[in-house]
């Protein structure tokens, strides 16, 4: 079930109907989401931990439940799970059994990036985070490099001033729209071309989803 990238506003009413009436909920941190059920005066939940460093563990422990007949709730810290998030695992496990699972859509940084981009959108490529080790990171821009759809990447504040210079250096001089605190009280959107966004200083703090122009 998908929930805000960070205004908590940002909730379908189906997602709030789904969390009252679910007993358990999986959620990547339980203190995030105990926060969102607070704003939203949803209390008395079971919150399972359910994270990248547990999710092989978590992952069979969810799916006994499932089979006892319980509905189990899936939420990531923030957005869709399974995008760059953990969730794989137990929707997977579930579907080989013949357990439903149900989407309940909402806000995704990936698609509210490249909504906002002012880049084509009609195609585009989700990259999620790129690989930290030099040999992967440089195989992956290789093959990005002639790639004619929208690139979508995040990034962490940690990186994102060397990722945006090993980009421009791969992939060329490109247009593109960098987004940082998407849908925070310090949202920022800055557009243009990857030398230019490689060379700026940026708040230590805050996450990044960058748009990038395709090959053409």
């Amino acid at each position: 079930m998908a929930t805000p990238i960070g205004n908590l506003e940002d909730i379908t009413l189906r997602a709030l109907r789904v969390l009252r009436e679910t007993e358990v909920i999986a959620c990547e941190d339980t203190r995030r989401t105990r926060k969102l059920l607070s704003r939203h005066g949803i209390h008395g939940k079971t919150l399972i931990s359910y994270h990248e460093g547990n999710e092989r563990e978590r992952a069979r422990e969810l799916l006994e439940m499932l089979r006892e007949g319980k509905d189990v709730a899936l939420v990531s810290d923030s957005g869709t799970p399974c995008i760059s998030d953990p969730g794989y695992r137990i929707t997977r496990a579930a579907a080989e059994e013949g357990i439903r699972v149900v989407p309940v859509p909402g806000p995704s940084a990936a698609t509210a990036a490249l909504s906002a981009s002012g880049l084509p959108s009609d195609r585009f490529a989700f990259e999620g985070f790129l690989p930290r080790k030099k040999g992967k990171l440089r195989k992956r821009l290789s093959e990005l490099a002639s790639e004619e759809r929208t690139i979508v990447i995040y990034e962490s504040v940690h990186r994102i001033a060397r990722t945006l210079a090993e980009l421009a250096g791969k992939l060329g001089d490109r247009e593109a729209a960098l987004f940082r605190e998407m849908t925070k009280a310090h949202e920022e959107t800055i557009r243009g071309r990857l030398s230019e966004l490689a060379k700026m200083d940026f708040p230590r703090k805050g996450e990044f989803v960058l748009v990038i122009k395709g090959a053409e």
